[in-house]
């Protein structure tokens, strides 16, 4: 009796994770990689990454981690609800010449909790 017991706890857990999963906010970027191509010497760039909710529940990005000090962000702080657009605006300081390429690490509530987006170029 206690087997069938724990073994329909586990599928009951199972089956409510699974349907939590299903409810949560999706991103859907119109691109994650943008190529800058050449850009000057000293010069910040800034690209403006746009992103629709297409799930069923409000999107929350609770940070935007660039992965060197050369890069900052700034995000859609307030909550982004089912079919609306939120943005993640990314600035690269071109201090260094040569080609770069550079990610954010963007963390949510999504069904996919943490979302790589990518810079690249050159800087002359």
């Amino acid at each position: 009796m206690k087997n069938i017991t724990t073994i329909c706890v586990a599928v009951l857990a199972f089956i409510g994770l699974t349907s939590m999963a299903l409810l949560a906010p999706e991103f859907k970027f119109d691109k994650e990689t943008h190529d800058f191509g050449k850009i000057a010497f000293n010069k910040p760039v800034s690209h403006e990454y746009q992103f629709t909710n297409s799930g069923d529940q409000p999107i929350i990005i609770s940070d935007v981690q660039p992965t060197c000090g050369c890069s900052v962000a700034e995000f859609t702080k307030t909550p982004v609800k089912p079919g609306e657009s939120g943005t993640v605006n990314v600035t690269f300081n071109a201090a260094t010449k040569g080609p770069f390429t550079k990610s954010f690490i963007v963390k949510s509530n999504t069904k996919t909790p943490v979302k790589t987006l990518t810079i690249k170029g050159v800087v002359e």
